[in-house]
């Protein structure tokens, strides 16, 4: 049976590809950052270790070798991952947390398998564990962002407005020495009476 789905989850439905789809979406997207965040990373560390003189080439002979192949292994992750997923949507008939969770844990194990089980284990540990800290950040934000834009709840309460409020407050705000009847003819603030002339 399908469980019914939040307005969190339901406005996050709309923004994900479905299911077989999402696979090659994640790979493009694991792909791209990859590329992108393995170029910045890989050209610093050509710049630092080239000759001097030649610090902008070994920069880019750098991005140009290595950056390929760690974008290789980000979309490696990430069509991992998604498939993963996609398994356990299928299999479980609910798209939750603990379908993204449980897939980064298999997917650092999978990845790690050739190392051995115990450093599969590790990465099994760290890929659930990092998971479960993007699953709880996104759920914290898009609780709380679906709490300021809630079209039903109440409008913020209004400022009291000073000159509203009752002739009570007027009395006991009455310094001593003066009179109580040329305070409440003055205006608000302190400002003088109009109606005194």
């Amino acid at each position: 049976k399908v469980q019914p789905l939040s307005t969190a989850e339901k406005m996050e439905e709309y923004t994900r590809e479905p299911c077989p789809y999402r696979i090659g979406d994640d790979i493009g997207s694991a792909f791209s950052m990859g590329l992108v965040g393995g170029s910045i990373f890989h050209s610093f560390s050509g710049f630092r270790n080239a000759a001097q003189g030649q610090k902008m080439i070994g920069a880019l002979r750098e991005i140009r070798v290595r950056g390929p192949l760690t974008a290789s292994q980000f979309a490696a992750w990430g069509g991992m991952f998604s498939t993963i997923d996609c398994c356990l949507v299928a299999i479980r008939k609910k798209e939750d947390p603990i379908n993204s969770i449980v897939s980064g844990g298999a997917t650092g194990a999978l990845l790690a398998i050739r190392s051995g089980p115990k450093v599969m284990a590790g990465s099994a540990v760290l890929g659930a564990v990092i998971l479960a800290m993007i699953e709880g950040v996104g759920l914290v934000a898009s609780r709380w962002m679906g709490a300021m834009l809630d079209p039903t709840a109440p409008p913020p309460e209004a400022l009291d407005d000073p000159r509203a409020l009752g002739s009570s407050n007027k009395a006991s705000n009455v310094q001593p020495g003066v009179d109580a009847s040329a305070a409440n003819s003055a205006a608000p603030f302190g400002m003088p009476g109009m109606n005194t002339l």
